[in-house]
């Protein structure tokens, strides 16, 4: 199991979860081994330019919304140097990237769903609400 697949895990049970990926991909909007900070997401709300975590074709990326396809439910992830790795079903979209390095990602908010209680939050809050 990847790195990824762990965050996916804990992140598709509603947690946020802060990690630093690796990888070149997604330069220069996420380098390698910057923080990130990924919530859980309501797919069906999610745009291209989103930065999602995402299974496709059995590999979980950290990449962006390329397409999207609301009447099949489905959206295509790319990375951002324009390798495009397919479409994806909402059921595999597990969180949306709020932040990186500590700077919140512009048209986030309302498309984060929080399940439970997580560090820093409290459920049904928005993040970064007191």
């Amino acid at each position: 199991m990847s790195a990824l697949d762990a965050v996916a895990g804990r992140v598709s049970g509603g947690a946020t979860v802060t990690f630093r990926p690796s990888g070149s991909s997604m330069v220069p909007l996420i380098r390698s081994r910057q923080q990130v900070v990924v919530a859980p997401v309501d797919p069906a709300k999610v745009e291209v330019g989103d930065i999602v975590l995402a299974r496709v074709a059995g590999t979980v990326y950290l990449h962006r919304v390329s397409s999207v396809d609301p009447a099949r439910k489905r959206v295509q992830i790319s990375n951002n140097r324009g390798r495009v790795n397919g479409w994806t079903s909402h059921a595999r979209v597990f969180g949306i990237c709020v932040a990186v390095d500590g700077v919140a990602r512009p048209g986030v908010t309302d498309k984060t769903r929080v399940d439970e209680q997580e560090a820093g939050g409290v459920a049904g809050r928005p993040l970064g609400s007191p």
